[in-house]
C-alpha cells in the first residue's frame, strides 16, 4: 500500500472531533454493555492475590488518595488506581473480547477513564463517549497490526490498550489535535506486554499497565511534552517496530461510520477466549449424559491449532495456569458443569477427581477447523459415544449474552466480594452511565456496605 506520513495525526483529529452525537444509537448502547461487563469483572476480581500483591507494592508510592480501588476501601491516586483497577478487571480472565483481534478492549480504556472521572467533574455521557472512543482506537490499531504482532508474542491487549487509554482520557482532559498527537506518540513508545506470561500475574499488569500509561500519556501531553508525530506509522514507529503487518486502512478507513466498538463480546467462561467451544459443549455434553458422566474412558477434541498453542498447559498447578490449559476446562466443565471464577482455583486444578479426567482427553488439531469451532467425542466404559460440534460458542457474536447474561454474570462475581444490596445498586447505576451527573460516583458505589 501506499505509505502514509500522516496516520497519527489523523488519528488524533477524528478523537478530538468525535462527540457522542456523532456516535450511533447502537454503538453507544454496546459501549454500555462494555462498561456493565467491565465493571461486574473488577470488582469480582479485586480479592484476588494478584491484586493484594500489586496493591501492597504500590501503596507506599502513591500520591494523593483520590481515586478508588474498585470494590474495596483502599484509595490511591489515579494513575495508580487504574493500575489496580486494570489488573483487577482482567485476572479473572472473564472480561470482555474484540474477537478479530482478541483484543480485551474495556480493561485498558475503563480502568484509566474511571480513576481519572474521580478526579474531576466528569459526566456519565463524556465518560461512554471516550470510552467508545479509545475501543474503537485500540481496535483499529490492533486491526493493523494482528496477526502477526499477536503471533511474535506481543499481548495485544497491553500494547494497543495503551493508545485506547490515552485516547480516552486525552478526551476528558480536552486536548488538541496537536496534544492528542503526541498523547498518541507518547503511548506507542510504552507499548508492552509479552505472551509468555499467560498464566501468571502479569497477564493482567499489562491492561493495568496500558490504562496507567495511557492516561500518563494523555497528562503528560496536557502538559506540553511532546513525541514523534508519526509514531505509529514512521519506520522505527510501532507498526513497523513490532509487526511485519502494517495495514494503515484498518485505521482509518470508515473511521467514524464502521464501528469495532459494536463488535464487541462478553465472556461467559472465565478463561482463554478460543477454550469457550469446548467448555460449551462439554457442558452440553454432561447435561445429556446425567448421572453417566462418570463413565467416560476418553475425550477426543478436534481442534484449530491456535488452541493448543495458547491453551495446551497438560499439568496446570494454579488457577492462573489452568485458564490457559483446555484439558483442565474441559475435565471441569465435563464433571462440576462449570466455566466460571470457581472452576479455575487454585483448589480446582489440584483437585484429584479434575486431575483423573483431564488424563482422559485427547486433542488433535486440524487447520481446517475453525478457531471458534471444536469437535467432541466422548467414549464411555461400554463402549457407547457422545459427539457434539460447535460452531461458534455461547459469547460469541453469532451468539451474543443478552443484557440478562449479562446481569447474572454481575452478580455472580460481584455480589460475593460487596454484597448483594451494594451489587444490586451498582448494576443500576452501571446501566444508567449515560444519564449520570458525576461518572466518578460509580467508583464510590463498588463498595461493600
Amino acid at each position: 500500500m501506499t505509505m502514509r506520513s500522516d496516520i497519527t495525526r489523523a488519528l488524533a483529529e477524528w478523537i478530538v472531533s468525535c462527540d457522542l452525537a456523532s456516535i450511533p444509537v447502537e454503538v453507544q448502547k454496546e459501549g454500555v454493555r462494555t462498561f456493565v461487563n467491565w465493571l461486574g469483572c473488577a470488582v469480582g476480581g479485586t480479592r484476588h492475590a494478584t491484586v493484594d500483591s500489586a496493591l501492597a507494592a504500590v501503596t507506599p508510592f502513591s500520591g494523593e488518595a483520590s481515586a478508588t480501588v474498585l470494590g474495596r476501601g483502599e484509595r490511591l491516586d489515579a494513575l495508580h488506581a487504574a493500575l489496580l483497577n486494570g489488573i483487577s478487571s482482567h485476572v479473572l480472565d472473564y472480561d470482555d473480547t474484540h474477537l478479530k483481534t482478541i483484543i480485551h478492549p474495556a480493561g485498558p480504556v475503563a480502568s484509566a477513564l474511571l480513576a481519572v472521572a474521580e478526579t474531576r467533574p466528569v459526566s456519565g455521557s463524556e465518560l461512554l463517549n471516550a470510552l467508545i472512543v479509545g475501543i474503537e482506537v485500540e481496535c483499529r490499531i490492533g486491526n493493523a497490526v494482528y496477526p502477526d504482532h499477536y503471533d511474535r508474542g506481543w499481548h495485544i491487549t497491553g500494547t494497543v490498550g495503551v493508545f485506547g487509554a490515552a485516547a480516552a482520557v486525552g478526551r476528558l482532559l480536552k486536548l488538541d489535535v496537536q496534544q492528542m498527537t503526541w498523547a498518541l506518540g507518547i503511548a506507542a513508545t510504552q507499548s508492552s506486554g509479552l505472551r509468555e506470561m499467560f498464566g501468571t500475574m502479569c497477564k493482567s499488569f499489562h491492561p493495568g499497565r496500558a490504562a496507567q500509561n495511557g492516561a500518563l500519556a494523555a497528562f503528560l501531553a496536557k502538559a506540553g511534552f511532546d513525541s514523534s508525530e508519526q509514531a505509529i506509522e514512521a519506520p522505527r514507529g510501532f507498526a513497523h517496530v513490532m509487526s511485519d503487518k502494517q495495514d494503515y486502512h484498518e485505521i482509518l478507513d470508515g473511521l467514524g461510520d464502521t464501528w469495532e466498538a459494536a463488535l464487541n463480546s462478553y465472556k461467559p467462561f472465565a478463561c482463554g477466549i478460543v477454550i469457550h467451544p469446548v467448555i460449551d459443549g462439554c457442558i452440553q455434553i454432561r447435561e445429556e449424559l446425567g448421572d453417566d458422566i462418570n463413565r467416560i474412558a476418553c475425550v477426543d477434541l478436534i481442534t484449530h491449532p491456535l488452541v493448543l498453542e495458547l491453551t495446551g498447559k497438560t499439568a496446570p498447578k494454579t488457577g492462573l495456569e489452568g485458564k490457559f490449559s483446555v484439558f483442565h476446562s474441559a475435565a471441569a466443565a465435563l464433571l462440576r458443569g462449570d466455566g466460571s471464577p470457581t472452576a479455575f482455583t487454585d483448589e480446582a486444578v489440584n483437585h484429584p477427581d479434575l486431575q483423573a479426567m483431564r488424563r482422559k482427553i485427547n486433542v488433535t488439531t486440524d487447520r481446517r477447523c475453525h478457531e471458534a469451532a471444536v469437535t467432541i467425542t466422548v467414549t464411555l466404559e461400554d463402549g457407547r459415544r457422545v459427539e457434539k460440534h460447535i460452531e461458534r460458542a455461547i459469547g460469541s457474536l453469532e451468539r451474543p449474552l443478552s443484557d440478562e447474561q449479562l446481569n447474572a454474570k454481575f452478580r455472580g462475581q460481584a455480589a460475593a466480594v460487596i454484597g448483594q444490596s451494594a451489587c444490586e445498586t451498582l448494576i443500576r447505576k452501571a446501566w444508567a452511565l449515560p444519564d449520570l451527573a458525576r461518572a466518578g460516583d460509580l467508583a464510590r458505589a463498588s463498595l461493600p456496605h
